[in-house]
């Protein structure tokens, strides 16, 4: 499965990367976020990584 020629797995990896990077660093408060929004990239964080595996098993 791709997305303009590139794979949706590697995409959600990345994005994934990107969202566990936020969250580190707004829990040791590097940057300064509300609660919520912290919360919210989390519940992302959550979905995606669960989607990406979930692709990854049926793509092997």
């Amino acid at each position: 499965m791709t997305l303009g020629g590139i794979s949706i797995i590697l995409i959600l990896g990345i994005l994934n990367f990107l969202l566990i990077l936020f969250q580190l660093s707004s829990g040791r408060r590097w940057i300064k976020v509300p609660f919520g929004v912290h919360r919210k990239t989390g519940t992302i964080l959550l979905i995606s990584a669960t989607i990406h595996a979930v692709l990854a098993f049926l793509a092997s």
